[in-house]
């Protein structure tokens, strides 16, 4: 597909220094990364411009801290273990003072502090964008999943940098969402979980105009039950949002859309770890019973629609599959779309992790590092970073 936003092959960056907007925002736990994906995705661009002979700093942030320093939020733990996956020592600069006289040191790689230690980043400020954007020679946006934020790092800089483009990662995630999005194979199977539908209308009403079969889970499924008029007792669910959900289902029908019930659904009396799970038809849930996965034949019903796919965009969990007695249903689902021949897309944080607990990350075509992102780019959302980049088509 022809981009329309400048891409390194349209920047002078060789031997020059390089700004790097990555997603590092990875989970920690006592003091140390405790997942790499995000990292490891980031490898290709990063190892790119060091073969290039380019000088690098990334930029990034973790967590949410409100412009201020927060010592538990320091990027000190990324910066190590980025160091260990490139095999070589990456300088943490506290400041852009720091990460300036920093690239008149010895090492290739540096990073800057959490970007939300700095007030300017998270509205967007001009002035926070023009220091950003300025740190080097070439600014290059490589952080898809903050491309719908206009934060200074996502926006304001790559306006204000004297050269920008989209690094490779960026321009993968785009490229794989077209071609799900865009001119997908038929026949199109979207499957869709998560707490609320009420987040997601927009992206079931655009699914709608491009799929054939729309499977649910998760308390949409339960709010889509209770419209069919099922009962779903102490289940998560939105009573309030029952009558826009019967007209979205009204709509799948006039569109042709299959949505499946559950034949069968896992039910518990409560949500934890060692709570008692139990298989019911879907017309016998108790009314102190909430249904926390979809049950076996349900499984068995659903499989081949994913296996005969031509395409399948996931979006979502079926149930609460953190814990074991309640990860069937998605793990059923997960087997029977890495069996397709189609071309599959998962995105979002639940997707991934469920996927990368079952062993099935490698099973799926693409795996977007997007959550928001890859949602408000289905939706058809406002991706500021994206329009940044498009207004330096031609300008580098």
């Amino acid at each position: 597909m022809s981009l329309p936003f400048p891409t390194l092959d349209d920047v002078d960056w060789r031997g020059r220094r390089v700004v790097v907007r990555e997603d590092f925002n990875v989970p920690l736990a006592e003091g140390r990364v405790a997942s790499d994906a995000r990292l490891r995705a980031a490898l290709p661009t990063l190892r790119l411009l060091l073969e290039g002979g380019a000088r690098v700093a990334c930029l990034s942030h973790l967590g949410r801290p409100r412009g201020a320093w927060d010592p538990a939020l320091s990027l000190a733990p990324v910066a190590a273990a980025l160091g260990e996956l490139l095999g070589e020592p990456v300088r943490l600069c506290a400041n852009p003072d720091s990460l300036a006289s920093g690239w008149e040191g010895t090492e290739r790689v540096l990073l800057l502090e959490n970007l939300r230690f700095f007030p300017g980043e998270g509205r967007d400020e001009e002035a926070w964008g023009r220091v950003l954007g300025t740190l080097g020679d070439v600014y290059v946006m490589d952080a898809f999943a903050t491309a719908h934020r206009a934060e200074a790092s996502t926006h304001a800089a790559v306006r204000a940098a004297p050269r920008a483009c989209a690094g490779p990662l960026l321009v993968r995630e785009v490229e794989a969402i077209a071609r799900a999005w865009d001119k997908p194979e038929p026949p199109v199977v979207a499957i869709v979980g998560g707490a609320k539908v009420s987040t997601k209308f927009a992206l079931l009403g655009a699914l709608l105009e491009r799929i054939s079969t729309l499977l649910l889970g998760g308390g949409i499924l339960n709010t889509v039950l209770a419209a069919r008029g099922v009962a779903v007792g102490r289940s998560l669910h939105e009573p309030g949002e029952v009558a826009a959900t019967a007209a979205l289902l009204a709509r799948a029908r006039e569109r042709g859309v299959d949505v499946p019930l559950p034949v069968d659904v896992v039910v518990a009396r409560a949500l934890d770890s060692t709570a008692e799970a139990d298989v019911r038809p879907l017309a016998a849930v108790g009314p102190e019973e909430m249904i926390l996965d979809v049950g076996p034949e349900t499984v068995a019903a659903w499989a081949p629609a994913c296996r005969g796919a031509g395409t399948v965009l996931w979006n979502g969990p079926l149930g609460v599959f953190e814990y074991p007695q309640f990860a069937d249903g998605t793990r059923g689902i997960a087997r029977a779309v890495a069996q397709s021949r189609g071309y599959t897309l998962a995105g979002g944080g639940d997707t991934l992790a469920a996927l990368e607990r079952f062993g099935l990350l490698d099973a799926i075509s693409y795996c977007s590092t997007g959550g928001g992102a890859f949602l408000t780019f289905l939706e058809g959302g406002r991706m500021p970073a994206l329009e940044a980049l498009r207004a330096r088509r031609g300008a580098g």
